[in-house]
This record gives structure tokens, C-alpha cells and sequence, in this order.
């Protein structure tokens, strides 16, 4: 176990930010969780400072402070200045959680970035997410030097995730039946395991690591990923037998109203070719040149069965959308099938 270590949590009750702060008092480190608390509980064995970064209230909780490392997963720039005006000359080390999002490009790999927010913009909107983003990193690149961190996330999956993107799957083939599967199963999908992710980055904060590099593992065929999907949840008794899926072309599904990546009428952590190529296939050497080590697909689908407790879809396709969607699609093969020629009698 590292020697303890002061570290804050700038959130802390969410998601990557929880489990981040739940992993580092699972390590012994001294935590300070500091967020509005309003959407979620900090984990047990952190202490909390209630801090509002939109209003600024709180901020004199953290005045003084020192910390080994610290955490931030914000997304609006005028949240980052205050804090770094606090402790930007009193942190050793200073972890950002960025996006691939930042990426001006998603069809071809490129490190274009989006053109970048005002550095005192509180615009929430998702169609500012990415260019916010960008102008939160600059903004720790220049305050914080070569004592950041600044890493880009791809899809972020496990226990926790509110976009069921993970879950999707093994609810799914739990249920049995024809299912219906996205596309060519070849196309590639690319993910992190929040737990995974969590370490790393408690890990790479103990080796001072810096600089900024994307966070992602390597991508894997679709089918192969539902594949090891079904290996887990076969060996470990929840379905007796492997899923009957069908392929169905991403064409066909966008023509009948079925969505990709997540939320109502999705099939998850799928995106559709060509325009999305790159959000699926970004590079993985730098970040596991520092130390980064993804976990079978096997371990981060038992994770999620283990911590969620009894889990349910909050979004997703239904199975009535699905079972619509698969009888077109027999319709259609059925209507374009190649009758097969009669074999004429033999007569000699």
C-alpha cells in the first residue's frame, strides 16, 4: 500500500468521480470529497465539504488547504479558475478528466482539437461539451504545468454509468430470445472500465505522471464483445445457453428509428460507420505506456452485476421497439429471397 496521501475529490458523489474517492480511502488515503451533494452520496470514509462552483459558495473551505493530489471531472470552464486561484501553488498533483469529445474529428483519427469555450463560460449545454472541455484543459495546462494530468476518456463503462450502455447487454440476453445486434458484428467498439480507470489514475497521481493522452482500452469487434459478454453470464449461471442474435444492417436500423450509443430506443455502445470510426479506434500506447491496464470484458460485466444490485434498464431498446424492428427485417429478407430453382427430372 502507497504512504497515505492528502487527496481531493473535486465532485466525488457520481460515478468515475465516486470511485475515484471510494478507491483512495479503500487505499488509505486521507479524502476530501467536495461537491453540492446533491446528486448522490460521497462513499463512506471521506470527508465532505459542501462547495457550490457556480455560485462560489464553499470555495473558503478549501482556502489554506494543501493536497498531495487532486481530482476534477468538471466540464465548465468558470468552475475551474476559483479552485485553481486556491490551490493551483498548493497541489502536488493535479489529475483532469477530459474527453475524446475535444476532438474536432470523429470519422478519421486526428489530435484536431474543437475551438475552445471562453475560459469563463457556464454554458451546460451538450453541444458545448466537447469545446468546454477543451478550454478546461488549457486552462489547467496553463495554470498547472508539469504537474497536470490531463487525460480523454472514450466511453466510460461499469457500476454507476446512467446511461445503462453496459447493462444493456447482459439485461438483454438474460431475457433470451432473438435479439437484435447492431450493424457488422467486425465494427469495432472501444471502452474503459470505470474501475479500471479509477485506479490508474490514483496510481499515476502516486508516479506523478502528466501530461495529456487519451484513456481508452483496446477495441474489440462487436462481435467478439458480446461474445465475451455471453461467456461471462453463461459461466457464471445466469443463461443457460449463448444468445440468439441477429445481425441487422445500421442502415435498416436508422431507417426504423432505433438508436445509437445510448438513451431511448438505443442498443448500446454501438455508433454507427463511417462518421463515428475514430471515437471507436483511438490510440491506446501512450496510456499504456503509463501503466494503464484494461480488464477482460469477462471482469467489468461481473463488476457491474456485483455492484448494481438488481439492476434495471432506465434506457435502451424495448422489446417491443426490438421485436417491431427484427419482424421488418424478416419481412424484408423474406420479400428479397433468391427462390430456389427446380432441379428438372432426369429422364434418361
Amino acid at each position: 500500500m502507497s504512504t497515505q496521501k492528502r487527496l481531493l475529490v473535486l465532485g466525488g458523489t457520481v460515478y468515475l468521480s465516486q470511485t475515484i474517492a471510494r478507491l483512495a480511502a479503500e487505499r488509505g488515503h486521507h479524502v476530501t470529497v467536495a461537491s453540492r451533494g446533491t446528486t448522490g452520496a460521497p462513499p463512506p470514509g471521506v470527508d465532505f465539504v459542501k462547495l457550490d462552483r457556480s455560485t462560489g459558495e464553499g470555495l473558503e473551505a478549501l482556502d489554506g488547504k494543501e493536497y498531495d493530489a487532486v481530482f476534477d471531472v468538471t466540464r465548465i470552464p468558470a468552475h475551474i479558475g476559483p479552485v485553481l486561484d486556491l490551490l493551483a501553488e498548493r497541489t502536488g498533483h493535479w489529475s483532469f478528466v477530459s474527453t475524446i469529445s475535444v476532438y474536432a474529428k470523429h470519422d478519421v483519427v486526428s489530435d484536431e482539437l474543437l475551438e475552445p469555450t471562453a475560459a469563463d463560460s457556464t454554458d451546460r449545454a451538450i453541444e458545448a461539451y466537447g469545446a468546454s472541455k477543451v478550454a478546461c484543459e488549457n486552462l489547467v495546462r496553463e495554470r498547472l504545468g508539469d504537474k497536470a494530468l490531463i487525460t480523454r476518456p472514450g466511453l466510460i463503462v461499469g457500476p454507476g454509468d446512467p446511461n445503462d450502455r453496459l447493462g444493456y447487454w447482459p439485461l438483454r440476453f438474460a431475457e433470451g430470445g432473438e435479439i437484435l445486434a447492431p450493424g457488422d458484428p467486425e465494427r469495432r467498439v472501444q471502452w474503459i472500465d470505470v474501475e479500471d480507470y479509477a485506479s490508474w489514475l490514483l496510481d499515476a497521481a502516486d508516479d506523478k505522471v502528466t501530461g495529456t493522452m487519451d484513456a481508452v482500452g483496446e477495441p474489440l469487434g462487436f462481435g467478439a464483445f458480446l461474445d465475451e459478454i455471453a461467456d461471462a453470464i453463461v459461466e457464471d449461471g445466469v443463461i443457460a445457453e449463448r444468445p440468439n442474435l441477429t445481425w441487422v444492417p445500421q442502415e435498416f436500423l436508422a431507417e426504423h428509428g432505433v438508436n445509437p450509443w445510448a438513451g431511448l430506443d438505443s442498443l448500446g455502445m454501438w455508433v454507427p460507420a463511417p462518421d463515428y470510426d475514430a471515437m471507436m479506434g483511438r490510440p491506446t500506447g501512450p496510456v499504456g505506456e503509463a501503466g494503464f491496464r484494461a480488464s477482460p470484458v469477462a471482469d467489468t460485466v461481473r463488476r457491474w452485476r456485483a455492484q448494481t444490485g438488481a439492476p434495471r434498464l432506465r434506457a435502451g431498446l424495448s422489446r417491443e421497439k426490438e421485436g417491431a424492428v427484427l419482424g421488418a427485417w424478416h419481412d424484408r429478407e423474406r420479400e428479397f429471397a433468391v427462390p430456389v430453382a427446380e432441379t428438372p427430372a432426369y429422364d434418361g
